[in-house]
Formats: C-alpha cells, sequence, structure tokens
C-alpha cells in the first residue's frame, strides 16, 4: 500500500469474520454489549412512538442479530441482561392483538413453510404505519398504532383526516368490525428493485406527526386492510366481505398460489414491476386461522414474510483511507468488514467528502449503513452506532493539496500524481487503450514515470521493467504512445488537467492561452471571476509551461513557441 495514503487499518480486537466472536477482555465486552442494547431500545421507542424506525427493519433485524450474537459469546454478561426496550406502547389497547410475522430466511425455509400448509395465499407486504380501525354500527370510532402489539397510540382525529379511511363502511357490515392494516404513501408506478422503499414510511409518519395534515398530504396516504379478524374464516369470503364494506385493494393484491414455484414468480413480479407502494417482500398467509380472540401479540404459525433482498446492511469499519484527487480534493474511504447487498460484496465505501466524514467522525470498529445506489455503487448511509474504543483517525490537511500540487510522484503526493496520469490517458483527454491506473501504478513504482510526460519518452524495453508489462504489451504501449503524439491540441490540452472552461476552439493554441489575461478569461462563456482566477493561476504556473515546453520540443500540435512564452500578466 502507497506511503501517501493516509490510512489506519483497525484490527478490531477479534477475527475479521462477522460470525467470530471479538477476542474483548470482559470489561469492553460489557460496555459493547451495553452500547448496542441502548441503541436499538431508541429505535425501539422511536418506532412505538411514531410507528417507524430511524432505520430500515433489514438494518434492525441485522443489528438484533448483532446483539444477540454477542450474548452468545459472552453468556456470563448477557444472563441478567433484559431484551431492549421498547419504549411505552400507548394507552390505547387494541381489541385484537397486532401479531407481527416471523421472516423466513430463504427458498428452502419457505419451502419448508409451504409443506405444512395448505389453501396458502400470497400479499405483498406493504411497506408503511400498522394500524387497527374499529367501526361500531359502519361508523369509524377508533383508530390505535401498532405500539407494542397489545397497546397502541390512539390516531383517531389523525385517522379521520385521511380519505383513504372512510368514515362509515359501505353495504351492510356486522355492528363491529375490527381491521388492522397498512397506512401507506401512495406512489405513481413505483419499481422496488430500482427504487427501494424512497422513505415512504418514514414521509408517512412525518405526516401523521404533523399538529394538522393538509389536504395534500392527507390525500397521498392510501390504506392497505390486510387483516380482518372476525371475519369469515375462509379467506374468499372475507376478501369478498371487504370489498363490499369498501374495501377492495385487498382481494386486489391477495392471490391463492399452488406451491413455491408460484409464490417465487409472483413475489419476483412484484419486486420488479410497477406498484402503486413500497414493499418490502411478501407475506404468506393460511387462508384458514383462528379467531381474533385467541391472536396475540407475537408471530403466529399462520403467515409468515418472505422480505425482498436487503438493500442496506450493517458493516463494521476496519479502516478509513484518504484519497486525493486530481484537483487536490481528500475523499475518505471507508474500508469494511465485507456485506454482501443484492448479491454484491461490499468491502468497501466513499463518504463523499472530508467535510462529512468529520461531520459522522466514523472511526475503525463504529458499524456503518451501507446501501446500494442505482444497484452498482456502495454508498454511505449513515452511522447506526460507533465503537466503545475508538482510535484517533488523522486526516491529510487540506492546505496541502490543490489543482496545482503534486506534479510529481514525492512522498504524500503519489495519490494525486496517479490521477493525474489516468486523466492523461483517460477518455476525457487522449484515449491511449490498454493504459490505466493499475498500469501507471507500475510504471511508477518501476522509477519509469517521475512526470506528466515521461511516458512519451519510453522505449518497449523500458516498458517491460514494469511489474506485469511483458514483451507484446510493452511494444503496444509504446506504439499507442507515439500515436498519441498526432493527436490535436484540445486532446493534449485537456490532458494537462486544466479547470473547466479553458476553450480549445479550433484556432486555440498555447500561445492564445497563455496570452489571456484575467479579463480574456472573464470574457469566455460559463467563466466568472473564480474561474478565471483558476486559469490564470493554471496556465501560468512553472509546472504546467515546463510541460508545454516538452510539449512543444515532442512536435505537438498547437505548442510551437512555448519555450518563448511568458506567463500573461495580470
Amino acid at each position: 500500500m502507497s506511503r501517501y495514503l493516509a490510512l489506519l487499518v483497525w484490527l478490531f480486537a477479534g477475527p475479521l469474520l462477522a460470525a467470530d466472536c471479538p477476542n474483548w477482555p470482559a470489561p469492553r465486552a460489557e460496555r459493547e454489549l451495553t452500547a448496542l442494547h441502548e441503541r436499538l431500545s431508541a429505535w425501539n421507542d422511536a418506532y412505538r412512538r411514531g410507528g417507524v424506525s430511524p432505520v430500515s427493519d433489514a438494518v434492525y433485524d441485522q443489528a438484533r442479530e448483532r446483539l444477540d450474537a454477542w450474548r452468545r459469546c459472552f453468556p456470563e454478561l448477557a444472563a441478567d441482561a433484559p431484551p431492549p426496550s421498547t419504549g411505552p406502547p400507548g394507552e390505547a389497547r387494541h381489541p385484537v392483538a397486532q401479531t407481527g410475522l416471523a421472516k423466513l430466511a430463504d427458498e428452502d425455509a419457505v419451502r419448508a413453510w409451504l409443506a405444512r400448509r395448505d389453501g396458502v395465499w400470497l400479499q405483498p407486504k406493504v411497506d408503511g404505519l400498522a394500524v387497527t380501525l374499529v367501526y361500531e354500527g359502519g361508523r369509524l370510532v377508533r383508530a390505535i398504532s401498532r405500539g407494542d402489539g397489545d397497546s397502541g397510540q390512539d390516531w383517531t382525529r389523525k385517522i379521520r383526516r385521511l380519505p383513504a379511511v372512510p368514515e362509515r363502511l359501505t353495504g351492510a357490515p356486522p355492528e363491529r368490525v375490527v381491521l388492522q392494516g397498512e397506512l401507506y404513501r401512495r406512489l405513481e408506478g413505483h419499481v422496488q428493485a430500482a427504487a427501494g422503499s424512497a422513505g415512504a414510511r418514514s414521509e408517512v409518519a412525518g405526516w401523521l406527526a404533523r399538529a394538522g395534515l393538509d389536504e395534500v398530504p392527507a390525500g397521498e396516504i392510501g390504506l392497505f386492510v390486510w387483516a380482518w379478524p372476525d371475519g369469515p374464516a375462509a379467506m374468499n369470503e372475507r376478501l369478498a366481505g371487504l370489498a363490499a364494506m369498501g374495501f377492495s385493494e385487498t382481494a386486489r393484491w391477495s392471490r391463492r398460489v399452488a406451491g413455491f414455484d408460484e409464490v417465487s414468480r409472483l413475489r419476483e413480479r412484484w419486486y420488479r414491476g410497477a406498484l402503486p407502494f413500497a414493499t418490502d417482500g411478501v407475506v404468506l398467509k393460511q387462508g384458514r386461522r383462528p379467531d381474533g380472540e385467541r391472536w396475540r401479540a407475537e408471530p403466529p404459525g399462520w403467515a409468515a414474510a418472505w422480505k425482498y433482498p436487503p438493500r442496506e446492511a450493517l458493516a463494521e469499519v476496519r479502516g478509513v483511507e484518504f484519497r486525493v484527487g486530481r484537483t487536490g480534493r481528500i475523499t475518505p474511504l471507508l474500508h469494511l468488514v465485507p456485506v454482501t447487498l443484492d448479491d454484491r460484496t461490499v468491502s468497501r465505501v466513499s463518504t463523499g467528502s472530508l467535510e462529512r466524514w468529520e461531520t459522522l467522525d466514523i472511526r475503525p470498529g463504529d458499524r456503518v449503513i451501507v446501501a446500494l445506489a442505482g444497484l452498482t455503487i456502495p454508498r454511505l448511509d449513515g452511522v447506526a452506532w460507533r465503537a466503545v474504543e475508538r482510535p484517533a483517525v488523522a486526516a491529510p490537511s487540506e492546505d496541502a493539496y490543490g489543482p496545482l500540487s503534486c506534479w510529481h510522484p514525492t512522498p504524500g503526493c503519489e495519490d494525486q500524481f496517479l490521477e493525474r496520469l489516468a486523466w492523461l490517458s483517460g477518455d476525457s483527454a487522449l484515449a491511449i487503450p490498454g493504459l490505466g491506473p493499475g498500469t501507471w501504478r507500475a510504471l511508477v513504482e518501476a522509477g519509469l514515470v517521475k512526470g506528466l510526460l515521461d511516458g512519451l519518452a519510453l522505449s518497449p524495453a523500458e516498458f517491460e521493467r514494469a511489474d506485469g508489462i511483458g514483451e507484446v504489451r510493452a511494444r503496444r504501449l509504446a506504439e499507442r504512445f507515439a500515436a498519441s503524439r498526432s493527436r490535436p491540441f484540445a486532446a493534449w490540452g485537456e490532458a494537462l488537467g486544466p479547470p473547466p472552461g479553458w476553450d480549445a476552439g479550433p484556432t486555440t493554441n498555447w500561445t492564445t492561452l497563455v496570452s489571456r489575461r484575467d479579463s480574456d478569461w472573464r470574457d469566455l462563456p460559463g467563466v466568472g471571476p473564480v474561474r478565471a482566477e483558476a486559469l490564470m493561476a493554471f496556465f501560468t504556473h512553472p509546472e504546467v509551461r515546463a510541460l508545454a515546453v516538452r510539449l512543444e520540443a515532442a512536435g505537438i500540435d498547437g505548442f510551437s513557441g512555448a519555450a518563448s512564452r511568458l506567463p500573461a500578466q495580470r
């Protein structure tokens, strides 16, 4: 690993495999378990009070599994520890307990669940806020948030503002009707595989938390009824009854399934197809189930969830690396204990900027939340919780780097210099095939490239001295560098890496550029005072002038007279 990287790799007390027990002394183990216990309790409390957690279900489940694993690793510390607290559930008691759902881990678990049951139905697992609705004489009399499943908050006044929740049932309903369902954010053509949950649940929670709910957001909240606990015993009769009372959407999104293949096919269709709401999986239900009076606030045996692949994962930070880009921008990169997201292994993620890293204060041992942006690029979504022992991490000084620093691979400059080389041979400049960052690194480490234009003078025999470059490839690289000499001035000008807006028009050459004054730069389209100053600084910089002189000597088009030109005066 290069010396210029301010990299701290944290050998985090224990083995790197997440399944192993950390090698902590008892005092530290106690502090780590307490920190995670408190974080889970805080998430639980937020969910019970407001119906939404600060983290996704996937992240919560992973954190809970981590706590359980640590408790098994340190049984002497976990023996008397209570489960994470849930916070006050609320004062309104559910007339029928909200049961929750067991989660089926994989295809084998789904097959096993189906093998023991018949008359199974499938519904999308709508991602929203669970609510209990109580109707008496056909009129809405009570609405209760999920809470802990036994009790919740009285949401009656809030729910009455929602057009999706009827004040009066249609048809001829029973005298008392108890319904359980999900308040969701209406979405147009939502594709879960591409967009994830899009913060839909949090948005609904935010709207309901307002003192006054405006007409527009109220109309954006839909209702999906997923249970009529005391309705008819058979599912098809319950669906018909719900439709008669005004809840036809339930029947639309309920399918009788014959076996695993059909379940898997429907799940995939709903995951990758357009739906009117966000979902995080599917729910398998046995058509017949016990009466509501026998329900408990715990996962039942007659229903289970098969969730979609997690779009977020918890990852342990192993180290923090600071990379310096071509323009001197410093980007912190987190090295992670590898995690899997949507069949992709993620072992590192960028914080985006040095300022964001400083704000988040991420250090080795911390647990962070990572996701995939656009299904391919790892994205840092935040810090889940921090390790109790956090080593110091020193970032490089921003004052040490800028657009005009690091024209040679001197100590501390290797990173930015390599970025300059990669830009020179990249598609935006000379577009030299087969010459990427790895090849440049090999040439630099072999001592063959110490300046931006050194590749022009290398012979095939010299290329061969670099690690990994054989005779055939060396000859091709020499040929491609020779061919690059005929590239136009615009390509070579861009290869030097000037700020945007330098304007390599058909008549522009080196003499034109170095003759421009500050006012001349400002006259160009899109160039303001700051950009003009940057362009003046670039084209009058001694390193840039020396490169231009070398290009003139190499016979590159447009650089004639570079040796005799002086920097323009302000």
